[in-house]
C-alpha cells in the first residue's frame, strides 16, 4: 500500500498545524491538570469543525466534510501532537455522527446530527460499567419498556465527555439483547469526572441513570444489534487510538531531537553521541510503524473491508510504542525530562492511558490469535 500525502494532503496538515499552535496549545496548555470546562470545550469543538474534526466522516451532501479516513487520520495525529484528550473528545463526535449518519432515523438525524457535526453538541457513548470492560455483552445497564417510553436505570463508567455530554448514546439491556438508545442530558442522567492519570484535560468518568425516561423512537438501529454494531465502531475507533498514541510519540521525539541538537555534554551537542542517537532511531522507526499499521487499518475500513485484526495490531503496537517513545525521550532530556516545566512527563502519561481504553493490549492480542488460529480464547 502506498500512503505517501497529496499536495491538498500535506497544505491541509501545514494549515492544520499553524491553526493548532495558535489557537489550541495555549488553551490546553492552561488546563495541562485540569479538566476542561464545558464552555472551552464547546468552542474549541466549534474551531476544529471546519477542518473535519466531529463532521468529517459524514459525507458532504448531509452536512460533513467528507474526509477520507487516511487525511482524516492525519489530522487526529496532528491534534495529538498538542492533545490526544481532546483528539478522543471530538472523535467521538465524529463516531455518533457516523452511527446517526447510517443507521439513525430521519427525526434522529434531523435532532443531533447538525449540532453534532457544527460542535454545538457533545456526546457520548457509554458502554462500558463498573464490571464490564473487556466483555461489552455482559453489560447491566437495562431499558425496560414502559408504554410510549424506555425507562432506563444503570452506571456507566470510563465515558469520554461524561461531564460536558449533551446527549450520550447508551448501550443497555432490553428484552432482544444489547441495544442502543440517545438520552440526552435534559433527560435526567448524571455524571462524575474521575481524577486520572494523564489526559488530565479531558472529561472521563461516570454516567447515571436513575430510571431515566426515554422515547421508544430514541433506539438507534434494531434492538440486540448493538454489539455487531460496536464490533464495526471499535475497528475505526481503533485505529484511532493508534494515531492519538502516534500524535503524542511524535511530539516526544521532536522536543528530543531539538534538545540534542542543543544541549551540551562533553564538549558537542548530546545528539552527536552515539548511544543518543541508537534512542532517536528507535523512536523515529516505532512512530512509523505505528502509523503505518494505523494507515493500513483505516484504508480497509474505506475499502469496505472488514480489519479486526489488523485494528488490533495497530492499536496494541502503537498504544505500548508511544510508552517507549515517551520514555526514551524522558532519558533524553535527564532531570528536564522529569521537570513540569518541560512537556516529556505529560506525554509519558498521556502515552500510558492508550493501552486501556478500546480494549487492553492483552484483549488486542486475545483478537489477533483468534483471527489467526480460529479459536477463541474469550468470548
Amino acid at each position: 500500500m502506498n500512503f505517501d500525502l497529496s499536495e491538498e494532503q500535506r497544505i491541509g496538515v501545514d494549515s492544520f498545524r499553524r491553526f493548532l499552535v495558535a489557537e489550541v496549545k495555549p488553551t490546553i496548555d492552561r488546563f495541562a491538570s485540569d479538566v476542561m470546562p464545558k464552555a472551552i470545550v464547546h468552542d474549541l469543538f466549534r474551531k476544529l469543525s471546519p477542518f473535519g474534526l466531529g463532521s468529517g466522516w459524514v459525507p458532504t451532501e448531509s452536512g460533513g466534510a467528507g474526509l477520507d479516513l487516511i487525511t482524516s487520520g492525519l489530522l487526529y495525529e496532528e491534534l495529538s501532537r498538542v492533545s490526544s484528550g481532546l483528539a478522543a473528545q471530538v472523535c467521538v463526535n465524529d463516531s455518533v455522527s457516523l452511527l446517526l449518519h447510517k443507521i439513525g432515523t430521519a427525526d434522529q438525524q434531523a435532532r443531533y446530527l447538525p449540532g453534532l457535526l457544527s460542535g454545538e453538541l457533545i456526546a457520548s457513548i457509554a458502554v462500558t460499567e463498573p464490571g464490564v470492560g473487556s466483555q461489552p455483552g455482559g453489560i447491566r445497564t437495562r431499558a425496560v419498556r414502559d408504554g410510549e417510553n424506555w425507562r432506563i436505570s444503570g452506571e456507566k463508567c470510563w465515558i469520554s465527555n461524561c461531564d460536558v455530554s449533551d446527549l450520550a448514546v447508551v448501550v443497555c439491556r432490553t428484552d432482544d439483547g444489547p441495544s442502543m438508545v440517545l438520552v440526552e442530558r435534559a433527560d435526567g442522567y448524571k455524571s462524575r469526572n474521575f481524577g486520572k492519570l494523564g489526559q488530565k484535560e479531558k472529561s472521563t468518568g461516570q454516567l447515571l441513570f436513575d430510571d431515566v425516561r426515554v422515547p421508544l423512537a430514541n433506539l438507534v438501529g434494531q434492538r440486540g444489534e448493538a454489539l455487531k454494531i460496536m464490533a464495526r465502531l471499535f475497528e475505526r475507533a481503533r485505529c484511532m487510538v493508534a494515531l492519538y498514541a502516534t500524535g503524542i510519540a511524535s511530539a516526544a521525539l521532536d522536543a528530543s531531537i531539538e534538545y540534542a541538537r542543543t544541549r551540551e555534554q562533553w564538549g558537542k551537542p548530546i545528539g552527536g553521541h552515539q548511544l543518543v542517537q541508537s534512542m532517536l532511531a528507535e523512536m523515529a522507526t516505532e512512530i512509523d510503524c505505528s502509523r503505518l499499521l494505523a494507515f493500513r487499518g483505516l484504508a480497509m475500513v474505506e475499502q469496505g473491508q472488514r480489519c479486526e485484526m489488523q485494528a488490533s495490531m495497530a492499536k496494541w503496537y502503537a498504544s505500548e510504542a508511544a510508552i517507549r517513545v515517551t520514555s526514551h525521550a524522558i532519558q533524553i532530556h535527564g532531570a528536564y525530562g522529569l521537570s513540569t516545566e518541560f512537556p516529556l512527563e505529560r506525554y509519558f502519561r498521556d502515552a500510558r492511558m492508550m493501552t486501556i481504553p478500546d480494549g487492553t493490549t492483552q484483549i488486542q492480542k486475545l483478537i489477533i490469535g483468534r483471527n489467526l488460529t480460529g479459536m477463541a480464547a474469550f468470548e
